[in-house]
């Protein structure tokens, strides 16, 4: 079976997991914490980076330091994972969903004005599968308006709109280090930011809003700390950041010159107005009338892995019982839903696993036949 992603750890993983071990800093107090920050801030051109134990804390934190009130709004895509919409549903917060471009599957940004209303206190920009939403588009909007922009880049690592990394844009930004992920930490996430109070504001939320003395709170909040063993794999990972963006490039092109001229799939494009697609996955659309489910199907009998696209917010089940979007439809969201898979593409996939799995995707459409997996 081709995985859909396995990630790639014989770099100095095992070497700075074992400085941990043997020096028994293991907690999120260890030294390789305050490293990996730096070293990503950097990354993506922001002054201050905070480790967290996971994307979707990440932006828990985010949103937190919004300071959003009941019925207050916040404009997202409807097509995102469900973390996007957590924190603002438990602030009592309602979310305003935009959908897709048909082309891109961001955010259409062309629609966001028009939801824009005297409770619109921010816009959350998820960049998706590896392209990056129209960022001069959102900016025009969020200073026109004077709301602000929380970017969500956990699928964007490594990735540019224009001359500036995605993770730079809005007051702040977030990533996750899932193993699926460009680099990964097994679990883990990180707020970056310019704006030193939000930095201090986002160390006390993840640290149970401790003060001082020790064990007095100045408020409710988390413990979201990323431990000194996940940030040692992260300061092992980032070294590698330009080899595996190199790697994620070519494997998505490879697909693109396999998978391009089928009339009966649209692809995720290489390329876009100021930007080059850095593939989190390689996704396509069925367009030949099978449903991505049944495609799935017989790409697991094959020997192939794959995952279905998001479930956009609006069908949620937990998001429907709780009386939002009611009536609300997004058809393109939908669409992306009923007929989106992607393929395997992880950092440690070889050109021959994407050569069958490209084969394999052609004979359940019903196109080809091949061998099998030699």
């Amino acid at each position: 079976m081709i995985p859909v992603n396995r990630p790639v750890l014989d770099g100095n993983e095992s070497k700075y997991l074992a400085d941990c071990i043997s020096s028994g800093w293991i907690s999120s107090e260890g030294p390789y914490v305050a490293k990996f920050e730096e070293q990503f801030a950097e990354k993506v051109e922001r002054k201050f980076a905070i480790s967290v134990a996971n994307g979707t804390a990440a932006l828990d934190i985010a949103i937190e330091m919004l300071d959003l009130e009941h019925g207050d709004e916040v404009i997202m895509p409807a097509f995102t994972i469900i973390s996007c919409v957590n924190q603002v549903i438990r602030c009592g917060a309602i979310p305003v969903l935009i959908d897709s471009d048909p082309d891109t599957w961001n955010m259409d940004t062309k629609k966001i004005e028009e939801k824009i209303s005297n409770r619109t206190k921010a816009i959350l920009v998820v960049h998706i599968y590896g392209l990056p939403v129209n960022m001069n588009e959102i900016e025009f909007v969020a200073k026109k308006y004077g709301i602000k922009v929380i970017e969500d880049a956990a699928e964007a690592h490594g990735l540019k709109f224009g001359d500036r990394a995605c993770g730079s844009f809005g007051v702040c930004s977030t990533f996750s280090f899932y193993p699926n992920k460009l680099i990964t930490t097994g679990e883990g996430g990180m707020i970056v930011t310019d704006d030193p109070d939000l930095d201090k504001r986002a160390r006390m939320l993840r640290n149970l809003n401790f003060t001082e003395p020790r064990y007095v709170h100045d408020g409710i909040a988390w413990n979201y700390r990323m431990t000194n063993l996940q940030a040692a794999v992260g300061v092992a990972q980032i070294e590698r950041w330009d080899e595996f963006l190199k790697r994620k490039i070519n494997n998505g092109n490879r697909y693109h010159m396999l998978l391009s001229n089928l009339k009966e799939l649209q692809l995720h494009p290489a390329k876009i107005e100021n930007a080059i697609n850095v593939y989190w996955v390689f996704g396509v659309l069925v367009r030949n009338g099978k449903s991505s489910s049944e495609v799935r199907r017989l790409l697991q009998q094959k020997g192939v892995s794959s995952r279905s696209f998001f479930c956009p917010l609006h069908l949620q089940p937990g998001l429907v019982k709780k009386g939002l979007f009611a009536g609300e439809t997004y058809p393109v969201a939908e669409m992306l839903w009923n007929y989106g898979l992607y393929l395997p593409s992880g950092v440690g996939i070889t050109d021959s696993e994407i050569d069958f799995s490209a084969a394999a995707l052609k004979t359940c459409l019903g196109i080809d036949t091949y061998e099998g997996h030699k």
